[in-house]
């Protein structure tokens, strides 16, 4: 499956237009009480003294910087204004979670910690993909990104034992791919009592898989139990013990008990 990879340029700051979240330098000569650091709010929204409430999302330092000038010749005489905008790191997050969308990158933010923000769904991989050079302000396509692989499978494992090692740092203008498509899943079915599609990592073996499905039920027959698999186009019906491994795509089947 072809991905489009998320970087780009930044824009210049006079072309920029401006986002929720954004920090503001607003300088207004010889006016120490105006002067000072400002939040977009949620929608896009700033609020000033003597001015009030004023709508910045979508546009750029200039345009904001005449809307202030003009609302401020009420209370001021030839106001003169000055914003640079403190561009807020971000990082992009498309595919298989929740909120897909656009980030702030915090301090020291890790893969998990992203994670758990998007509504990560299960599925058993995510791309990193990162710009070499200087970080974008928007996804775009970039033809030579570094790709960063990392099995959540194994990363699960690696958080229960207290292994950190693949809780990727996070860096400005990250782009973080979960494919909608899991590789490691399998699927029990029958007599179990939570029938269903599941994640599994490498190695998995049928006694794991049915205890991830909840156990069997007082109906099942474990000596009865098949795997289907599907092998070169062809679907094999293969007898099961519980200590065979499983593969991706496998079906595991637990018959019911003959009285």
């Amino acid at each position: 499956m072809a991905l489009a990879l998320f970087v780009a340029p930044a824009l210049a700051q006079s072309d920029y237009q401006l986002r929720p979240h954004d920090t503001l330098n607003i300088v207004v000569t010889d006016q120490p009480d105006l002067s000072k650091k400002y939040v977009l709010d949620d929608t896009g929204a700033l609020l000033l003294p003597l001015i009030g409430e004023l709508r910045a999302a979508g546009l750029t330092t200039t345009q904001l910087e005449a809307e202030i000038r003009q609302r401020l010749n009420g209370f001021l005489v030839n106001p003169q204004v000055r914003i640079d905008v403190e561009r807020t790191k971000r990082v992009f997050v498309f595919g298989g979670v929740a909120s897909p969308g656009m980030y702030q990158l915090t301090e020291n933010m890790t893969l998990v910690e992203l994670l758990a923000r998007v509504g990560y769904g299960g599925a058993s991989e995510v791309l990193i993909i990162r710009r070499r050079g200087e970080a974008p302000a928007v996804p775009s396509t970039d033809a030579n990104p570094e790709v960063l692989r990392v099995n959540l499978r194994e990363f699960e494992k690696d958080l229960e034992s207290g292994k950190l090692s693949r809780n990727v740092l996070l860096e400005e203008g990250d782009t973080i791919y979960i494919p909608r498509y899991d590789p490691n899943r399998i699927y029990v079915s029958g007599e179990v009592r939570n029938a269903g599609a599941y994640s599994v990592p490498e190695g998995t073996t049928v006694l794991q898989a049915l205890t991830l499905a909840g156990g069997p039920t007082q109906y099942a027959s474990l000596g009865r139990t098949r795997i289907l698999r599907l092998v070169n186009g062809r679907l094999e019906n293969i007898k099961a013990e519980l200590k065979d491994v499983v593969r991706p795509g496998d079906t595991i089947l637990v018959r019911e008990r003959i009285f």
